[in-house]
């Protein structure tokens, strides 16, 4: 009897970043040694995009590009970088708009057009089909004041890098989204745990959001898909079920948002 092999997705990670040919190939071979085979790949803007499809082309079974304009990169020219985004959009094979929404975080004064941004972008996604993949810090009622005047059947996606109370998650939830959950799963103080726990898995995905928010044990290097492994065992430790239970839902879960 044959056994199926365990595949991971790794919802959001950025390992276009890394532009070294030789470390690249190690990164994605390592990825598919530990089970992650399905990546999804966020642009952030403009310049970005040819990293991604670049990925995506040269790992066209493993790695399915997204595009959005990030609201870290929403300045003074984003009507033009969403036009040129756009563009490439209504050309482009792509499995979700993403990643959009809006970060408070750094940068408060940009939060009208951040929200411009953001409305533009949920537009095409209705136009096009598609799911939105939201990138939300210190602006959660900002977004969901968005969200609501949205609401509609057409409506859906993640809310990438959920760090929020059980009380969001539910909204969250409510909404039809579902919660992507990375790294932080795995930090001793995040407090995410104990909201993960009461919630079905039926309602999250996984993601690593590499090179960022490296799970324990690698905590403080660079992130990167493999890693993915971390937070799936972490998942399965909370619900007390085993690792391939977490990757089959997970894994349904994102092939119902994406669509592949």
């Amino acid at each position: 009897m044959l056994l199926c092999r365990m595949i991971l997705t790794d919802t959001h990670t950025h390992l276009y970043y890394e532009t070294d040919s030789i470390k690249l190939t190690e990164l994605m071979q390592r990825s598919l040694d530990n089970e992650v085979s399905r990546l999804f790949l966020p642009n952030v803007d403009s310049k970005s995009i040819p990293l991604v499809f670049g990925l995506a082309e040269q790992y066209p079974q493993y790695c399915f590009p997204m595009l959005g304009l990030h609201p870290c990169d929403v300045k003074e020219d984003f009507k033009e970088e969403l036009a040129f985004i756009y563009t490439e959009v209504k050309n482009r094979k792509i499995y979700a708009i993403g990643e959009i929404g809006i970060d408070l975080y750094w940068d408060k004064t940009t939060l009208s057009i951040q929200q411009q941004a953001f409305r533009t972008q949920i537009a095409w996604a209705k136009q096009m089909n598609l799911p939105i993949v939201i990138h939300c810090r210190e602006a959660f009622d900002e977004i969901f004041e968005i969200l609501d005047e949205s609401k509609d059947d057409k409506l859906r996606g993640i809310f990438h890098c959920f760090t929020g109370d059980a009380v969001q998650a539910e909204k969250v939830i409510g909404l039809g989204f579902y919660l992507g959950i990375g790294g932080v799963l795995t930090y001793k103080n995040s407090g995410l745990d104990k909201v993960v726990q009461n919630i079905s898995l039926e309602h999250l995905v996984l993601e690593t959001d590499s090179p960022y928010l490296t799970p324990v044990p690698y905590r403080g290097k660079q992130n990167e898909s493999s890693y993915l492994i971390h937070v799936a065992q972490k998942l399965a430790d909370l619900k007390q079920i085993p690792i391939e239970k977490v990757a089959e839902i997970t894994t349904r879960n994102s092939e119902m948002i994406f669509g592949i």
